[in-house]
């Protein structure tokens, strides 16, 4: 929607295409970019204060005179990531440096990118695609080619260990993910996220928002088997085996350090926004309001996406501290021989459900 708004303000879009594209990305991929920025700080605070919480603890705190980290420890991320930015930027020096060196950008760009689908409001949405939900599953698969070059290049037995097994995971979990999106569909009738979002207006059963996990039982399957596949690709915990710093020291990432180290982090967090943005809009009305008809404006809109996006990245921090990790031979059982046998059945559920009931 921006794009087509900025081609078709630019007087000089019809002579010079390549310049305007060009021009274009550039215009909306900072503020993207400041946005994963910002967001990562505050969700690394969260994080900080969510985990400190669950153990009892108050977590970074402020006190007394001199250098400390502010009021309330509010300054600790900021201080993490001015840590990472000044660290030496050490290369090994048996690993091959120029896919040393691309991994880390590589995996970033596969959750950068996926951001231009997601529609934050009725209104504010980098690229407003016909196929924004296949665009997302799609792109997002960069960050596996990235994680595998990033262990194969760093030439570390640790490293590589922890590339195949994220590899393998995050390709396992795709699965299921897209078979619970494909209900989605089923249900829209379109692949556009503004489209899907536009089908969940009103209310269903006469009381509830008329979001899609609320539409029939099989919905909700396909809410919670999307969720917890998300979680599994975002290698957050339970299913964080490819840097389980009990077996692998740190994974693919073990010989990085630095700012490179940083875009693994920053690209795990943007990844956790990107897969809870899509939950958001598929299953919970994106940026409707819970009370349909109340507060549907478009600055409201953008509140209420950001809202229920933190809250299930708030559910994944919460599993963290509650699940054990898993084994490798359990993780990928729970997904072939369970997650996908369930989406197919669930796909099957609602196709009978949309046909005899509507």
């Amino acid at each position: 929607m921006i794009v087509d708004y900025l081609i078709d303000i630019i007087p000089f879009a019809a002579d010079w295409p390549g310049l305007v594209f060009v021009s274009v990305v550039i215009f909306c991929a900072v503020p993207v970019f400041l946005f994963i920025a910002v967001y990562a700080l505050v969700a690394i605070y969260g994080e900080l204060k969510v985990s400190s919480f669950m153990q009892d603890k108050i977590g970074p705190m402020g006190q007394g005179v001199g250098l400390h980290a502010g009021k309330w420890g509010l300054l600790q991320p900021i201080a993490d990531a001015l840590k990472l930015i000044l660290k030496e930027d050490i290369i090994p020096r048996t690993a091959d440096r120029k896919l040393f060196i691309l991994a880390p950008f590589i995996v970033f760009i596969g959750a950068f990118i996926s951001m231009a689908a997601l529609p934050f409001s009725q209104t504010l949405i980098v690229a407003d695609m016909n196929i924004g939900i296949f665009y997302i599953l799609a792109v997002s698969s960069l960050g596996v080619i990235g994680i595998i070059l990033a262990g194969w290049s760093s030439n570390n037995k640790w490293s590589l260990y922890g590339a195949m097994r994220s590899a393998a995971q995050i390709v396992s979990y795709e699965i299921p993910a897209g078979l619970s999106i494909i209900g989605v569909v089923m249900i829209t009738g379109t692949l556009s996220m503004q489209g899907i979002i536009e089908h969940q207006s009103g209310f269903v059963w006469g009381i509830l928002p008329n979001w899609i996990i609320f539409q029939n039982p099989f919905t909700f399957l396909s809410f919670f088997l999307f969720f917890i596949s998300g979680v599994a690709e975002c290698n957050r915990t339970p299913f964080d085996i490819p840097e389980a710093e009990s077996e692998l020291v740190a994974g693919a990432f073990t010989e990085y350090s630095g700012m490179r180290y940083a875009f693994f982090f920053l690209s795990e967090y943007a990844n956790m926004f990107v897969v809870s943005g899509v939950a958001a809009a598929a299953f919970l009305g994106g940026w409707r309001s819970p009370i349909p008809g109340v507060l549907d404006t478009p600055g409201w809109g953008i509140m209420w996406f950001i809202g229920k996006s933190m809250f299930l990245i708030f559910m994944m921090m919460w599993f963290r501290w509650t699940w054990p990790r898993l084994r490798v031979d359990q993780l990928m059982s729970v997904c072939w021989k369970g997650f996908i046998p369930i989406a197919f059945f669930n796909i099957f559920g609602i196709g009978i459900w949309k046909l005899l009931i509507g």
